[in-house]
């Protein structure tokens, strides 16, 4: 005869097994994200041709990182923060999510500024014509700040379940159990006063060997 669980126990069930199934969907969509990130960081956002003397013309490209600098530093913000959303407890795990939220907006907003910009090129082209100014032709942009912009929103949902589900994920201690309760101590085995090596031990862990109480 099967016995039927009370509708309360599933109600009270169903948010620990969300949270247990958030904690890995996190990890592997901060990973990701990150992962994302900085490899575009490394590519080339744009390319075009620097107009030069008696007609020629150099090309000319800009990675991520001669674009904007800033999405690959909050990759490694939110990489330290999704690490960090682990180890504390509280108001600061909602404190080290939201770090982890804005930091995956703010590379959003970033790498879609730099998915048309052009100042890295015309910078470049500055430096080979040896002017102040000078102006970029034939310029095309890559998929690349696409794949950051991918990666950005990949942390930004990391950040939101740390939000929605953080105050139910383990935290590294491990003096705590799972549901947040001091694991109690072990009780020591008695000291044998036959044996001097154990008398020695007790005092030096601030034990009375007599049996009375420690420091």
């Amino acid at each position: 005869m099967t016995t039927a669980v009370p509708p309360t126990d599933q109600a009270a069930a169903t948010p620990h097994r969300a949270a247990r199934r958030s904690v890995g969907t996190a990890l592997l969509l901060g990973a990701a994200g990150a992962a994302l990130v900085l490899l575009a960081g490394g590519r080339t956002w744009s390319e075009g041709t620097a107009p030069v003397a008696q007609g020629g013309a150099v090309p000319e490209q800009a990675s991520g990182q001669d674009v904007t600098a800033l999405p690959g530093a909050l990759a490694i913000v939110a990489l330290a923060a999704l690490v960090a959303v682990f180890a504390v407890r509280g108001a600061g795990r909602t404190l080290v999510a939201a770090l982890l939220a804005l930091s995956g907006a703010g590379i959003v907003a970033a790498a879609l500024t730099g998915a048309g910009d052009t100042a890295a090129l015309e910078e470049k082209a500055a430096k080979v014509s040896g002017l102040t100014r000078a102006s970029i032709e034939n310029v095309s942009h890559t998929a690349w700040p696409w794949v950051a912009v991918a990666g950005g929103a990949l942390l930004l949902l990391a950040g939101l379940l740390a939000l929605r589900y953080g105050r139910h994920w383990p935290a590294m201690s491990g003096r705590y159990e799972r549901d947040g309760t001091p694991r109690p101590r072990r009780a020591r085995a008695a000291v044998d006063p036959d044996r001097p090596e154990e008398l020695w031990k007790a005092l030096d862990r601030g034990e009375d060997p007599t049996g009375g109480s420690g420091k």
